[in-house]
């Protein structure tokens, strides 16, 4: 039987999991839509939703200390907003495959870099470290472009650009979230996305005034307003929100070397809605590489439960 914290935190990382996969499936819908468009409506959604929030939710976000707005202020910047342009950019550039496939790799860098903290026994992680790597290479390799480089290379360096962004940001976040076990993980969901709002507000402007002024768009929302604010909303609420919320609960319930490979559930989610929209299913490789994935995970569950080890149960 799993302890109650370790399922409690699985169950959280799968929730994000399944709500951040949206993020990968936006761009392919908004393709004519440039990536700071996407990027900044995302995240000024983000910080619009959490203003409601922030007023029921006052007196908690007021024991918030100068230097904890600051930190929110930093996991906005580099997790949030330079992350998702990045992402958005490259997925334009060399569409959904290659993208997944680096930022994939997530819960093999992230895992093996909060080890080197937390020092489990690297052989008690192998395992699962070799399942998911392995369940990568047989979900994606096969799907990358051939050919011509030129917009697939600016692809690659925008994709680990952002696999960089959301190395470092799990890694910031859980460390402050076990040094603040009382703050609610709701509470710091919501103090990230006001930390978002200015940020996003002066990169739509710009992103607007620029679009305006190249005469790229007939209107300031694009060629789809409706469609573009509706799943602005929709990904700002449930995928940055909610996600974020999510996260934040797993990430203290769990050591960061087990949440960093849970990160998979992205992986596996994004595949899901690629699929889906696409209107295929995958292929054996991919149906293999999926599999591994899963055992993959179980595997990181079992060596994070043999070795004893949990994140904080507040």
């Amino acid at each position: 039987m799993l302890a109650s914290s370790l399922f409690q935190g699985l169950l959280c990382a799968l929730g994000a999991g399944v709500l951040w996969g949206l993020v990968f499936i936006t761009p392919a819908i908004l393709a004519d839509y440039p990536p700071a468009l996407l990027a900044f409506g995302r995240y000024l959604a983000f910080g619009l939703v959490c203003l409601p929030l922030a007023w029921r939710d006052r007196r908690r976000l007021a024991t918030l200390s100068r230097a904890d707005w600051l930190a929110a202020f930093e996991l906005a910047l580099i997790g949030n907003i330079l992350y998702y342009l990045c992402l958005a950019a490259a997925i334009q550039r060399s569409g959904v495959p290659l993208p997944t496939l680096i930022i994939g790799t997530l819960p093999l860098v992230i895992a093996i870099v909060a080890n080197l903290r937390e020092r489990l026994p690297w052989l008690r992680l192998l395992p699962s470290l070799v399942l998911i790597g392995s369940g990568l290479l047989l979900a994606r390799l096969h799907e990358l472009p051939t050919g011509d480089s030129g917009p697939h290379g600016s692809g690659l360096v925008l994709a680990v650009a952002a696999l960089a962004c959301w190395t470092w940001y799990p890694l910031r976040n859980a460390r402050w979230l076990k040094r603040h076990p009382a703050l609610a993980s709701s509470t710091w969901a919501t103090a990230q996305g006001l930390a978002t709002l200015p940020l996003a507000l002066l990169g739509m402007a710009g992103s607007l005034g620029w679009q305006i002024g190249g005469a790229s768009f007939s209107q300031p929302l694009g060629p789809r307003p409706a469609l573009y604010v509706g799943l602005m909303l929709a990904i700002g609420l449930l995928a940055s929100w909610l996600g974020t919320l999510l996260w934040n609960r797993a990430s203290r319930l769990l050591p960061t070397t087990l949440s960093g490979q849970l990160i998979v559930f992205e992986t596996l989610a994004a595949l899901l809605y690629a699929y889906l929209w696409r209107g295929e299913a995958p292929g054996l490789l991919t149906a293999t590489g999926i599999l591994l994935l899963i055992s993959g995970v179980l595997a990181g569950v079992h060596a994070c439960q043999n070795s004893g080890r949990t994140g904080d149960k507040t």
